[in-house]
């Protein structure tokens, strides 16, 4: 351990402990030479002396005449050979041959050299040579001593000219002082201090590039072999029989073998290469070492946007926040303090949306996702309505709405001559029919709406879309559920409605019962003051049906309809369906305009330029003006029905409008039905997950002819979710039944409902393999109710109790072996044995079991009536008294219906 002296610094207290640590560790540094002692002192004292001898040899006169003379002698001779010495060096080549010295002897590796000294004569046959380099272990040239004087020095001219020699060559030759190691107050070369350390304890190397070179001394290394060239070194085990030096500085390590390190200036050897670090881990822990933001809070009297607030559905904490002039922090908070666990970046409810506008006050419109967007769209493809009183007049739209099964088909097919409702399954409508006639010259636009319940949606768009309603009303049955909701369909559109009571040629009509039905709702006769116009009709019978028709072109008349057919087509879509051969079809009504073949055509998020066009007799045409029916060829994709079609300007503006619609449309749907996917059962497995009390799913992929089909019959079976019954849609689409379809009711664990189509055969066959089910329908209502008689079937049952008999312990028996028997009264009923039993004293029941054994007097009884005494002996139960009341009981299981489970 090192100690500081009075005399010493602290870096010589710590220099030894220090260099012993390196040499522990293999840091060692090659020794550096001791620096040259000054060559002035050696001259000066050599003069001192010469100067010494010239004064003893003085002692005598005759001596000095001679040194004399001999001097004299000797200075010529040396000046000369002085002169030549100084002037022979005069090429490059010569001049590194002066100072270029032998090639160093292998000796102890830990022992500089020592610098040999030239020292010059002043004979006639010898001039003073250069001093030869000393080449160190590090390849350095080592700045030479001057020489000294000998005992004999030469003349002081001799003297002068070694001088200057010497400093030339001492000039270049000598090192620069800066490029020195450092060293102690002691002269010895302070050691470099130990590398920095990775966590694991292993020293970091030097970056590629090695540091600055410098003189060094041999030190251990490899076996014992020479330098090699290009200052690499062997490499080999770190125990090896030490060598003769160290290879020159600047020179790589070994690129491989177990320990040891390169050359001083050089990259270390080490172990070997190992494998570079990931850099995910490197990100990742950067990541974790960010320092998190902490949640900001706005202060509480913020102000609040004045106005209205447009915010979309489904939005999240980090959208809503914004919006209203708070942070996400905000509506977490107040959500969280609500009860419901939320995140910043989890889709809102309504409800949570319009709960943490109305805590800070503020007045926002809900819309759907795309909404806002939609307003931008329609200006790229708005169309200037020209109609007016200069427009010429066009076809009324009639649609026949009312109950099922009150005739609306039927009088369509008596109007057009043909025969429709037997093409119809079942004889109900289940899509909806457009068909144009002509009366009179004039032309008339019939659409047939189904109705059915499971139509309202189709019912609402025939009403949407038309000019004039015809409400059938059965004059056997009268006012029917759809008829009333038919009714407040047409009222809500505006429209005339004339109202067509049918059946009049039946035996139990009683026609003046169905209009006094039609009154309740508002709907008052001409004949009894009112204005809308009632027509007696039968469509079997083909009664009263041109009067109807005269009426219509009355209204129609009356109502003064006008459309422009120039410009742009615009209108709406009734139906669409996929067929196999043509593709997407969709059946329009065109409002105005004209719509031509080769048009680019938008409906929602389908477009295509119009392929073919096809009329209402199966022709096609080229060209369809206002209020006409027709079905075009050539979309997209199957339109939505009751979507607005226009006509865009060019295909580029027809598909960024389709292709906008698209996107906003899928992401609104996205995670409204993947609960679906997450869990459920088929119908078949249902009904265990309803015994074990958990709410059960039933998974449905629906698959329908046409779209509105498709739409009423997903919104029928909506109607029949139950607390216990939840039906999650895992898909639905227009189309048969594919293989994609079965693979994916495989995953989902669903059942596939076809309603008016079917499955190939490779579906059918793949479907026996994945054990599928598939069920198919033509009729909705044959559809509806086998999955409510299914749902009902899968609920739990439930049992109540029916009191039996009741009677009255008057005399307590106590029998050996057999314990206490009460003797009873029978006051209603009657009491069977093995019946379940409650014992009643004073109003409360403070036991349950079954008659154990019944006797009227010694015989046994299977039951005893009302008016009778009787021995009843209990089971488990002897704790009998006077006046305490057995009451017998049975439980009967109670037939369920989806009703109960709304209560």
């Amino acid at each position: 351990m090192g100690v500081k002296s009075h005399s010493s610094s602290i870096v010589d207290a710590q220099a030894d402990r220090v260099r012993r640590k390196a040499e522990r560790e293999g840091l060692v540094r090659d020794e550096q030479p001791e620096e040259p002692k000054p060559v002035k002192k050696a001259a000066k004292k050599a003069a001192k002396k010469a100067t010494a001898k010239k004064s003893a040899k003085k002692a005598t006169k005759k001596a000095a005449k001679k040194a004399t003379a001999k001097k004299a002698t000797a200075k010529k001779a040396t000046a000369k050979k002085a002169a030549a010495s100084v002037e022979a060096p005069a090429d490059d080549t010569d001049a590194e041959e002066a100072v270029v010295a032998p090639d160093p002897v292998i000796d102890e590796p830990t022992v500089a050299a020592e610098p040999v000294v030239v020292e010059p004569t002043a004979s006639e046959s010898e001039t003073p040579a250069a001093p030869a380099r000393v080449i160190s272990s590090s390849g350095s040239a080592a700045p030479p001593k001057k020489p000294t004087a000998p005992e004999d020095a030469p003349a002081p001219v001799a003297k002068k000219v070694v001088k200057k020699v010497v400093k030339k060559v001492v000039k270049k030759v000598a090192v620069d002082p800066s490029k020195r190691p450092p060293t102690s107050g002691s002269g010895k070369p302070i050691p470099p201090p130990p590398p920095p350390r990775s966590t694991s304890g292993k020293a970091i190397p030097p970056p590629p590039g090695g540091r600055p070179s410098g003189p060094s001394g041999g030190r251990p290394g490899g076996p014992a072999r020479g330098p090699m060239p290009g200052g690499r070194r062997p490499s080999g085990p770190r125990d090896s029989v030490p060598g003769a030096g160290a290879p020159p500085a600047g020179g790589r390590g070994g690129p491989g073998g177990p320990g040891g390190r390169g050359g001083p200036g050089g990259r270390p050897g080490g172990p070997g290469q190992r494998p570079p670090r990931r850099k995910g881990r490197r990100r990742r822990n950067r990541e974790e070492l960010q320092p998190m933001d902490v949640p900001s809070y706005t202060p509480v009297d913020a102000p609040v946007p004045e106005g209205e607030v447009v915010v979309e559905r489904a939005s999240t904490a980090l959208d809503l926040g914004p919006k209203l002039n708070r942070t996400a922090a905000d509506v977490v908070r107040f959500l969280m303090q609500a009860g419901e666990m939320v995140t910043a970046t989890q889709s809102l409810s309504d409800d949570m949306i319009e709960l943490f506008a109305a805590e800070i006050g503020a007045e926002i419109r809900l819309v759907d996702p795309g909404e806002e967007q939609e307003v931008e769209l329609q200006k790229l493809l708005v169309i200037d309505d020209e109609s007016g009183d200069d427009a010429p007049l066009r076809p009324p739209v009639i649609t026949v709405m009312g109950h099922v099964d009150h005739g609306k088909t039927l009088l369509l097919d008596r109007i057009r001559n043909a025969n429709v409702a037997d093409g119809e399954a079942g004889g109900i409508t289940q899509h909806i029919g457009a068909y144009q006639v002509e009366r009179d010259g004039q032309k008339i636009t019939f659409i047939d709406t189904p109705g059915h319940a499971a139509f309202t949606q189709m019912r609402a768009r025939g009403a949407e879309s038309t000019d004039i309603v015809i409400l059938m009303v059965a004059a056997d049955d009268g006012v029917m559920p759809q008829t009333i909701e038919a009714i407040n369909h047409a009222k809500a559109a505006e429209v005339p409605i004339i109202v067509a009571v049918n059946k009049i040629d039946r035996e139990n009509a009683d026609v003046d019962k169905a209009i006094a039905g039609v009154a309740e709702h508002n709907l008052v006769p001409e004949e009894w003051g009112g204005d809308t116009i009632f027509q007696r009709v039968s469509a079997l019978q083909n009664i009263g049906v041109d009067e109807l028709l005269d009426q219509i072109l009355l209204v129609a008349e009356v109502e003064d309809l006008r459309a422009t057919p120039e410009g742009r087509a615009q209108g709406v879509v009734l139906e669409s369906n996929l067929d196999i051969g043509r593709g997407p079809v969709a059946t329009v009504l065109v409002q105005s305009g004209t719509l031509r073949v080769g048009d680019p055509m938008v409906a929602g998020a389908a477009w295509g330029r119009v392929r073919a066009l096809i009329n209402d007799h199966g022709e096609q045409v080229k060209e369809a003006g206002p209020s006409t029916p027709v079905q075009v060829l050539g979309l997209s994709e199957v339109a939505d029905a009751g979507r607005e079609f226009v006509v865009a300007p060019n295909e580029k503006v027809a598909g960024r409008v389709a292709d906008t619609r698209e996107h906003w449309q899928r992401q609104s749907s996205l995670g409204r039905e993947a609960h679906a996917l997450a869990g459920g059962a088929r119908l078949e497995d249902i009904f265990d997950q309803i015994q074990r009390g958990e709410a059960a799913t039933l998974n449905l992929i629906i698959k329908a002819d046409v779209n509105g089909s498709l739409e009423a019959l997903t919104e029928s079976l909506r109607k029949l979710e139950r607390d216990e019954v939840k039906i999650g849609f895992v898909h639905r689409g227009v189309g048969g039944v594919t293989e994609n379809d079965i693979q994916l009711a495989a995953t989902a664990n669903a059942t596939i409902i076809g309603y008016g189509v079917r499955p190939d055969r490779k579906a059918r066959d793949l479907a026996d393999a994945e054990k599928v089910e598939i069920r198919t329908y033509e009729i909705i209502y044959h559809l509806l109710e086998d999955i409510e008689s299914a749902m009902v079937g899968l609920l739990a049952p439930e049992f109540e109790e029916v009191v039996t008999g009741d009677a009255e312990v008057r005399e307590i028996f106590s029998v050996p072996r057999i314990g206490k028997i009460a003797g009873c009264y029978v006051l209603n009923g009657v009491i069977t044995r093995n019946s379940k039993v409650r014992f009643i004293r004073e109003g409360t029941i403070i036991w349950k079991g079954t008659v154990q054994s019944l006797k009227r007097f010694k015989d046994d009884a299977r039951e005893v009536a009302a008016g009778y005494e009787c021995g009843i002996g209990l089971s488990d139960f002897q704790d009998l008294r006077p006046g305490d009341i057995i009451e017998t009981y049975e439980e009967r299981e109670i037939e369920r219906t989806l009703e109960d489970l709304d209560s």
